[in-house]
């Protein structure tokens, strides 16, 4: 049986209980936070550093959050402390209380350039209604109608909702960085699509490896194109990442993601992420024999109906999508009557 072929397996069949965590290894403890939404949970972990502890990742910053958190602090971490809070990538889910924990507990916060500035800025740019850059990019992806005019006289999500403020002062995180944490020598590795600059760490002594949200199991990490970056390619970022890991990956390793279960076979993981993605490309393009706005091909790529609460999300990752065809030559694009983008397929790609 070859690397890639190896079989994902979870060593643990179930994920620790609200306010409880799992040994997952030596001096390394799984635990939970929960989340308002369809994926309603972040993995977090802690590092036992001997004097205390580091914690990868942190949840929203809400008031259940730093219940549980509160809880866990006084349980399964036993009143000891926070000495350092690691944070993978700057989204909300990981880095929410990254600032509480800095302020309240004086942890020294660790994570990406990239990932820090942006979660900064974001925190200080609260808005009341869309800004029109929004709304255009949401017009040229062909939103349904009723949820651009929901969106356009909504408050939007705000970053700030839901993310502690980030006093000044982290340490970056390098790629090709070495790292002690939890009594192992740990080194990074960025990969991008997901998140700019998001900080993976495979161990050098044991198979362990902390992924963030750059390998998940039975699930591929959102690779979205939001209004900041409307020409982004995400998708091709994502599959030269997966790439670029590959050969670090072992069977044996256990890694340890931002949401579902720990699992083995990593190999065989990337080697899915890179199919499940170029199978959905391919798709994309054959249905772009007839030219399509990005609403129209959420079914294409993701093989069933898309529910309002998710619907944000699949049409960020069909441009992204749909944004990949473009910068490969295999799709091109032109503004219908009423400024949306219509995708067709090239002619050398049809062939």
């Amino acid at each position: 049986m070859t690397e890639t072929a190896e079989p994902i397996r979870h060593p643990h069949d179930a994920p620790p209980e609200l306010g409880a965590a799992i040994e997952v290894a030596d001096g390394i403890l799984w635990m939970r936070l929960p989340l308002p939404m369809r994926l309603d949970h972040v993995n977090v972990y802690a590092l036992d550093d001997g004097d205390g502890w580091t914690i990868v990742d942190t949840g929203f910053d809400s008031g259940k959050s730093r219940e549980v958190w509160e809880g866990l602090l006084a349980g399964p971490l036993a009143g000891r402390p926070v000495r350092r809070v690691l944070v993978t990538h700057h989204h909300p889910d990981h880095i929410g209380l990254a600032g509480w924990f800095q302020q309240q507990h004086g942890a020294e916060l660790l994570t990406p350039r990239t990932g820090w500035l942006m979660a900064r800025m974001l925190v200080l740019d609260p808005q009341d209604r869309p800004p029109e850059e929004a709304l255009a990019f949401y017009r040229a992806a062909g939103m349904r109608a009723d949820l651009y005019e929901e969106r356009a006289s909504t408050r939007p999500f705000n970053f700030a909702d839901i993310v502690a403020p980030l006093p000044l002062g982290y340490t970056r995180l390098e790629e090709g960085a070495r790292l002690r944490l939890g009594g192992r020598t740990w080194q990074v590795a960025f990969g991008h699509g997901h998140a700019p600059d998001h900080a993976t760490l495979w161990c050098e002594e044991e198979p362990l490896v902390l992924a963030g949200d750059q390998i998940i199991p039975g699930i591929s990490s959102n690779l979205g194109v939001y209004p900041t970056e409307p020409d982004a390619d995400p998708v091709g970022e994502w599959l030269e990442s997966c790439r670029r890991l590959a050969p670090r990956a072992r069977p044996d390793q256990l890694c340890l993601p931002g949401h579902k279960l720990p699992f083995t076979g990593v190999p065989a993981r990337l080697a899915q992420l890179i199919e499940n993605h170029e199978s959905a490309l391919s798709r994309l393009q054959a249905a772009l024999a007839t030219p399509a706005r990005a609403h129209d091909c959420l079914e294409v790529i993701f093989g069933r109906k898309i529910g309002d609460g998710e619907y944000g999300l699949a049409l960020a990752e069909a441009v992204g999508h749909l944004n990949h065809l473009l910068h490969t030559g295999r799709a091109t694009r032109s503004r219908d009557a009423g400024g949306a983008w219509l995708w067709q397929a090239t002619s050398a790609a049809a062939a």
